[in-house]
């Protein structure tokens, strides 16, 4: 039996830009479902709140598909955030009273270009949380498969580039790096895991070829065969 496949989104992100993703894998005969999220359901979460509301949902819809299918464990898709934010699912330790434990759940974690570290103050509440109780690739029975892009490097230069290196500044300190154009190629990985870099990618699905265009699911869809 095929393993279904959850997509979770990035922050601030709802199900529309995804559902692409997973009819791309349905063409490769792969079960997908996205979590159906609406933007504007990350607003309570903003500024480093808890993310409960978000692991509510995505709990959800890995109960519901584990039901529907029958299959005894899901692989999960993370974009951006939603990949430190399912580091938070898998684990056993209580996050805002509540221990989510879905490590039996889960076979592998695939993130796309998500900020596994960062400096930002804003995010340090959650991904110090998950960073000290789960650190690197924690679980050795779950397949840890980390993409990055590699598309701009940051410069104080023309606005893209500017915009990188702020964001790169704000997530490692360092500016000057090569990334995604939010997220640099070292915070997107995690020691244990496979981490690959892909020349090209963009972040978002509005900034041409991005971790969802046909070309990149290719490469990453390659390990949930």
């Amino acid at each position: 039996m095929s393993t279904p496949n959850i997509i979770l989104e990035g922050y601030l992100a709802g199900a529309g830009d995804y559902i692409p993703i997973a009819q791309k894998l349905k063409n490769k005969n792969l079960l997908a479902t996205v979590v159906p999220l609406k933007w504007w359901e990350w607003v309570p979460t903003v500024g480093g709140r808890s993310i409960a509301s978000i692991l509510e949902k995505l709990d959800q819809t890995v109960n519901l598909e584990l039901e529907k299918t029958g299959a005894s464990k899901v692989n999960i898709i993370a974009h951006s955030a939603g990949g430190w934010l399912s580091r938070i699912y898998l684990g056993d330790r209580p996050y805002y009273d509540k221990v989510w434990n879905a490590r039996p759940k889960v076979a592998k974690l695939i993130c796309l270009g998500t900020p596994q570290r960062s400096l930002e103050p804003w995010s340090l509440p959650n991904l110090g949380f998950v960073n000290d109780n789960y650190p690197d690739a924690f679980y050795d029975d779950i397949e840890y498969i980390c993409i990055a892009g590699k598309s701009v490097q940051g410069k104080k230069s023309t606005p893209k580039k500017w915009l990188a290196y702020s964001s790169y500044e704000l997530t490692t300190g360092q500016g000057d790096a090569w990334g995604d154009g939010i997220i640099p190629i070292e915070a997107a990985y995690l020691d244990g895991a496979t981490n690959i870099a892909i020349d090209g990618v963009y972040h978002s699905p509005r900034s041409g070829k991005w971790y969802g265009s046909q070309e990149v699911v290719d490469i990453w869809a390659k390990y949930l065969l």
